[in-house]
């Protein structure tokens, strides 16, 4: 479910630093977005998970690389018939 992206390195001075990775969870639902900005919830779960992932493949340096997270929250539907009846 997680895009991963590595950035290209900005200069050749920059050897030393690694690009940061980019993990794209894609659109989630209002809820799982605030459990993850509490660290809690299934998406975090997601997300520790995919990092560890990364980890144990050697992407990620345990202590030194830079992760990205992007969620993107979906839209609240509309409910038409409140729109049509306010009293309700």
């Amino acid at each position: 479910m997680a895009t991963v992206a590595t950035a290209p390195a900005e200069t050749a001075a920059r050897t030393e630093a690694k690009s940061p990775v980019i993990i794209d969870m894609g659109k989630q639902r209002r809820k799982r977005v605030k459990a993850l900005r509490r660290g809690t919830g299934r998406l975090a779960d997601e997300v520790n998970g995919t990092i560890e992932e990364l980890r144990a493949a050697g992407t990620v340096a345990p202590d030194s690389q830079t992760v990205i997270v992007i969620v993107r929250q979906r839209r609240r539907r509309s409910n038409a018939l409140r729109t049509l009846l306010p009293g309700l």
